[in-house]
């Protein structure tokens, strides 16, 4: 199973769309794909992304290469996936020993 494949699905972890999620809707490159969340179920527009930008997670939704996003949208109604995708992941961040008497 690979990790980085048209349909998987990914949390953004860097940049100001980190902790949404986005489907792999192409490969462009070793080192980037095109993604798209679709912009009307959670705001992430289609757009090319580094992968060492993106989490991928362990669902897929079956799309072709290249699939616009009704069709993007559609797969991910049938997958019963369109709550889990609209949930935005908060990462947590270390607190540093320093900090910790402050808090």
């Amino acid at each position: 199973m690979p990790a980085i494949e048209v349909g998987r699905v990914c949390v953004i972890i860097a940049g100001r769309r980190a902790g949404k999620k986005c489907v792999i809707v192409d490969l462009i490159d070793d080192k980037f794909v095109l993604v798209t969340g679709p912009k009307e179920l959670n705001g992430v527009k289609r757009r090319r992304m580094n992968i060492k930008h993106l989490e991928p997670l362990d669902k897929k939704v079956e799309i072709e290469k290249g699939a616009d996003d009704a069709k993007v949208l559609e797969a991910i109604r049938q997958a019963g996936l369109e709550e889990f995708m609209k949930e935005e992941v908060k990462p947590e961040l270390p607190v540093p020993p320093s900090l910790g008497a402050y808090l």
